[in-house]
């Protein structure tokens, strides 16, 4: 039985999607949150889904691409729970577009908060974490961060980059006791995929060999059991839960 009750999680893209999904897994599991995004609204609405579980919530309107944003939601949660156990990060945005017509604008923007955003609100919470000697991080990357995808090479950059982040990390932060891991997605089912057209979601259902695209649930899990104490000695790894698109 996985349980976080007493320990502070701080995700990022926390209002939608596998973020909002994030937040319930954990809150389901005792722990105290700290989440961003880029909308109040959005935070307001998520934090009052969250009320009836009786868990602490600080939520904070954060451009992971900024530095001072990310230091100070640091600070603010670590005022508010008075510690920092695990960070997820899950924000990510994309821009696809085939190469040769990718603006710079574009290139720019997704590795800023895809790439340069888990750089920085690493950096921010690392500070916390090595002077506890603990903590634990774990990084959303992608199915094509592994693979590849036309159309999307500064989105696949990003999550490539990711991967190559958390095991670097790994090795540098095995000595202080704070372990980095990374969960792949292949396809979720969310209001972007919900989106496509029928005959894109049925090619891409015959490529997955269970044949149904992931809950943001499914991801939710794979990350809690990476942030738990029953993934102990578990570091450097990437866990793809991608229903066998890429194996």
């Amino acid at each position: 039985m996985l349980n976080f009750t007493g320990k502070t999680v701080m995700i990022t893209g926390a209002s939608r999607g596998i973020g909002l999904a994030l937040a319930h897994a954990f809150a389901k599991q005792g722990a105290n949150l700290a989440l961003c995004a880029t909308r109040e609204e959005a935070l307001k609405a998520v934090a009052a889904e969250l009320a009836s579980t009786g868990v602490k919530i600080y939520t904070q309107v954060v451009n992971i691409s900024n530095a001072q944003d990310c230091e100070s939601f640091v600070e603010n949660a670590v005022k508010e729970f008075g510690q920092l156990d695990v960070l997820v990060n899950n924000a990510g945005i994309t821009k696809d577009n085939l190469t040769v017509r990718m603006s710079e604008d574009d290139w720019n923007a997704v590795i800023d908060v895809n790439l340069k955003g888990t750089f920085l609100m690493s950096k921010a919470a690392l500070k916390v974490m090595f002077k506890k000697r603990s903590g634990n991080i774990v990084n959303i990357s992608s199915v094509v961060g592994q693979m590849g995808n036309p159309g999307q090479a500064n989105y696949v950059a990003s999550k490539a980059g990711l991967i190559g982040l958390t095991k670097t990390w790994a090795k540098e932060f095995g000595s202080r006791n704070v372990r980095v891991n990374a969960v792949a997605p292949g396809f979720v089912q969310t209001a972007m995929t919900d989106s496509l057209p029928e005959q894109v979601k049925e090619q891409a259902l015959q490529s997955i060999p269970l044949k149904r695209f992931a809950s943001a649930q499914d991801i939710a899990n794979a990350v809690l059991f990476l942030a738990s104490d029953q993934a102990a000695y578990i570091t450097g790894q990437v866990l793809a839960v991608n229903g066998g698109l890429y194996i």
